[in-house]
C-alpha cells in the first residue's frame, strides 16, 4: 500500500461516523460501511476492489445455489466448485510463483516465474467466503437473499486486511440490527486506541531494531545479538498483529458489531498447543472447524489429520518452505505434547513448562522471521553457537541499553499484569475506579493518540506484517 490505512482513518473515519450516525435507517447504514470499506480497500489496492467484488458475488450466487437446491447432487456440486474457486483465487495470487520456481527446481522445465501481486488480506476474505460457504452447506446458517449483507460481511473494513476471521453467523444478527450505544462505543475507543498504541508505539519501535539485528547475512551476528533480535521480533510481531486485531475490534463496537477476539496473552502460555490456543484464534479455529473435524480429527487418522492443519496453517501464512517448516514444527511439538511431553511440563512446574513456551516460541520465530532456508539455519545455529561462536558484539551493547527500557515495557504489556493491576485498584478502591475511568482511560486516549500521531507523521510508512499474509 502507498498510503497507511492509518492514515486513511486518520482522514475519513470521522466522515464515516457522523454519516452513519446522522443516517438511523440499518439498509442506509450498510450501503455506507460498504462504500467505505471498499473505499478503504482501494487505499491502497485501487485494482483489487474487482477481485474482493468478485470473490464475494461468487460466495453469494453458489450460496444461493446451495441453498436451492439443498439435499440434492447439485447442492454438493456447486459446493465443491465454490470451495475450488475460493481456493483456486487464493492459490493463483499467493502460491504460483512458489509451486513453479519448485516444479523448475525439480522438473527440466523453464516455466516463467509469473509476476502476480498478492491482494492483500486475500487470505482472510477467502477464507471468511469459505466459512461462510460450507456453513449454508452444513445447513447451520440460511443463505440470505440479498447480496447487501454478503458484501458488508466480507468487505468490513475493521477486518477487511488482516482479521480477526469472523463467520457469518457471528455478524447474521448484527447487520440486521447493531447494537449502537454510547457504552459500547466508548469501549471501542479505548479498543482501538489501546491497538494504536501497540502497533505505533511499541510493534514500529521495535522494529527498527529487529531489522538490524536480524539482517539477512545472519552469519555476520553474534550468539546474543540474534537471541536479542529473536527476542524482540517475537514481542513485534505480537504487538503488530494483536494491535490490529484490537483496532478492529474497537472499530467494530463503535459500529455496533462485536467481532471475536483473537489474541488471549500467548506469551504466558506453557505449552506449544496454550500458545495456540492463545495465538490468532480466529485462524486456530478455522483449521479445527473447517479442516481438522471434517477429515476425522481425533477419531480417525488422528496423525494424519494433525500434520495436514499444521502443513496447511504454516503454507497460509506465506508461499515458503520456511513457513512449511515453522507449521510442521508446531504440529511435531504439539503431538509430542499429547504423547508424553504435556503430562511432563505438568509435573515439572510452572517455571519450567512456562521456559520450555518460551524457547519453543523464540526457536518458532527464526522460521517465520526469515525467508529463505539458508538465513534460518545460519541464525538457529548462531543461537546455539554452533556458526558463528561470537558471544556478542559491541553493536549489540549499543543496541541493548537503547531498547532496554521498550524491551522491558513490551514483556510487561504483553502479560495481563496491567490489566489485572487496574481492576484490583478498581475493586478495592471504587472511587479511585470511577477516577481511572472517568478521567484515566480518556486521558491516556489522548496521550496514545499524540504520541502516536507524532511517531506516523516523523517516520516512513511501516505496514502490519500481517498484511503480506
Amino acid at each position: 500500500m502507498v498510503f497507511s490505512s492509518l492514515f486513511f482513518l486518520y482522514l475519513f473515519l470521522p466522515i464515516l461516523l457522523i454519516a452513519y450516525f446522522v443516517f438511523k435507517n440499518t439498509t442506509y447504514r450498510n450501503w455506507i460501511l460498504i462504500f467505505f470499506s471498499f473505499a478503504f480497500y482501494a487505499w491502497g489496492e485501487p485494482v483489487w476492489i474487482v477481485l474482493l467484488l468478485i470473490a464475494s458475488m461468487i460466495g453469494y450466487l453458489f450460496a444461493l445455489g446451495i441453498e436451492k437446491y439443498r439435499g440434492t447432487w447439485l447442492a454438493k456440486a456447486q459446493f465443491i466448485a465454490a470451495i475450488a474457486v475460493n481456493i483456486g483465487i487464493l492459490g493463483f495470487f499467493k502460491y504460483a510463483g512458489f509451486l513453479v520456481d519448485n516444479v523448475n527446481s525439480i522438473l527440466p522445465f523453464n516455466i516463467p516465474h509469473p509476476e502476480v501481486t498478492l491482494p492483500i488480506g486475500i487470505s482472510f476474505f477467502t477464507f471468511e467466503i469459505i466459512c461462510y460457504l460450507t456453513d449454508v452447506y452444513k445447513g447451520t446458517i440460511k443463505a440470505p437473499r440479498s447480496p447487501k449483507k454478503i458484501l458488508l460481511y466480507v468487505s468490513f473494513f475493521p477486518h477487511l486486511v488482516a482479521g480477526p476471521i469472523i463467520r457469518y453467523s457471528d455478524i447474521e444478527q448484527q447487520i440486521d440490527n447493531p447494537k449502537v450505544t454510547m457504552s459500547g462505543f466508548s469501549e471501542g475507543i479505548t479498543r482501538f486506541m489501546i491497538g494504536l498504541g501497540k502497533k505505533v508505539i511499541i510493534a514500529n519501535l521495535l522494529g527498527e531494531s529487529v531489522s538490524q539485528l536480524l539482517n539477512p547475512t545472519a552469519g555476520s551476528s553474534s550468539v546474543l545479538g540474534i537471541w536479542f533480535g529473536v527476542c524482540l521480533f517475537a514481542l513485534q510481531i505480537y504487538f503488530d498483529f494483536s494491535g490490529y486485531s484490537d483496532m478492529a475490534i474497537g472499530l467494530g463496537k463503535m459500529f455496533g458489531f462485536n467481532l471475536r477476539e483473537n489474541f488471549n496473552y500467548p506469551y504466558i502460555s506453557k505449552s506449544a498447543g496454550d500458545f495456540w490456543r492463545r495465538w490468532n484464534m480466529s485462524l486456530g479455529g478455522f483449521f479445527r472447524d473447517y479442516v481438522y473435524i471434517p477429515l476425522g480429527g481425533n477419531k480417525r487418522f488422528y496423525l494424519r489429520n494433525l500434520f495436514v492443519v499444521w502443513f496447511l496453517t504454516g503454507f497460509w501464512h506465506g508461499a515458503s518452505w520456511n513457513f512449511i517448516i515453522w507449521g510442521l514444527y508446531f504440529g511435531l511439538l504439539i503431538y509430542l505434547e499429547r504423547q508424553f511431553l504435556g503430562k511432563w511440563l505438568e509435573k515439572a512446574g510452572a517455571f519450567v513448562s512456562h521456559a520450555y513456551s518460551t524457547l519453543a516460541m523464540l526457536i518458532g520465530w527464526v522460521w517465520f522471521y526469515f525467508t529463505d532456508l539458508s538465513s534460518a539455519i545460519k541464525a538457529l545455529l548462531t543461537m546455539f553457537g554452533l556458526y558463528n561462536k561470537e558471544l556478542y558484539t559491541l553493536e549489540l551493547q549499543i543496541y541493548f541499553k537503547e531498547n532496554l527500557l521498550l524491551f522491558l515495557v513490551a514483556i510487561v504489556a504483553s502479560t495481563p499484569l496491567m490489566k489485572w493491576t487496574f481492576t484490583r485498584l478498581a475493586e478495592s478502591n471504587p472511587k479511585l475506579g470511577a477516577g481511572l475511568n472517568g478521567i484515566g482511560v480518556p486521558a491516556l486516549n489522548i496521550a496514545i493518540l499524540i504520541v502516536a500521531t507524532i511517531l506516523l507523521i516523523g517516520s516512513t510508512y511501516n505496514p502490519f506484517l500481517y498484511y503480506r499474509f
